[in-house]
């Protein structure tokens, strides 16, 4: 019986080892020079699959005792994405999915994306979205709560979420900071997640760590306008100047050639 159980076993062992070997994650923080900018990698059958950056801090309330250990006040506390976060993630064709935990557990990030298809009056087209957000946090850790009342395990997430569109085989790109409310189960007190310098693909990466085509976000297209808007009116603004000096030039030469008749009638006798 021993004998026959140790194929099987062996090839379970096989089978664990050459999955955890087609997947890989990668945390690549510590090649961004901003000390508050993450990267993630996860790779799949030594494919990457997908690709993340992006700078995150959340700020979640909650409740400590007044000086008269009677009444309650609220407290805030920031929360930033530890550096040194450990990861998970995996891919599919229509659903990926990156998990980010830090300080032994105490915060845990998980980061849902879906990828569908929709028909537009171009045709159908498809696109992708970050769909749903999960944190879950412990009030009883001391780095960031200070005498939380009832400390202990809560967890926020997003109600039906559709942020970060982006078209598909593109990635998504926003410098600006966006903010993304989450409902807490803390006495349904609302966590607020800071998201800046987000660039982002959880589906078709054309070539191992390298983005698509980048889908930049209203605001930074609005942002870039207004850069570019005063070079626009100025090189405008030049184009008119040179336009009307020519016109000018032209018209003074046109007049300078052309005959003057005197204004005095007895100056007509010595013309001709």
């Amino acid at each position: 019986m021993a004998g026959g159980r140790l194929p099987g076993l062996l090839f379970i062992l096989h089978a664990a080892a050459r999955l955890a070997a087609e997947q890989e994650v990668e945390n690549l923080s510590g090649l961004s020079p901003n000390p508050e900018k993450d990267i993630f990698v996860v790779r799949e059958n030594r494919t990457t699959c997908l690709m993340a950056e992006f700078a995150a801090k959340f700020i979640v309330p909650y409740d400590v005792w007044a000086s008269n250990y009677v009444d309650l006040i609220t407290e805030q506390a920031d929360i930033p994405l530890s550096r040194g976060a450990e990861m998970k993630g995996k891919c599919g064709t229509n659903e990926s999915e990156l998990e980010l935990s830090w300080l032994d557990q105490a915060y845990t990030l998980k980061l849902s994306f879906l990828k569908e298809g929709h028909n537009t009056s171009r045709g159908p087209e498809a696109s992708w979205r970050l769909s749903r957000i999960q944190f879950t946090y412990d009030t009883s850790e001391r780095t960031y709560f200070k005498d939380a009342v009832s400390p202990g395990k809560h967890t926020a997430s997003s109600h039906r979420l559709s942020a970060l569109v982006t078209p598909a085989g593109r990635s998504y790109e926003c410098q600006a900071q966006q903010t993304i409310a989450l409902v807490s189960s803390d006495h349904q007190k609302s966590v607020q997640l800071l998201l800046s310098e987000v660039r982002l693909q959880p589906f078709d990466i054309p070539a191992d760590f390298v983005f698509s085509e980048e889908h930049k976000c209203p605001v930074d297209q609005r942002e870039q306008l207004e850069e570019t808007l005063p070079l626009i009116l100025g090189l405008i603004l030049g184009l008119v100047i040179v336009i009307t000096l020519g016109i000018y030039h032209i018209h003074h030469k046109l007049t300078a050639s052309q005959v003057q008749i005197p204004r005095d009638r007895s100056q007509y006798k010595h013309m001709g």
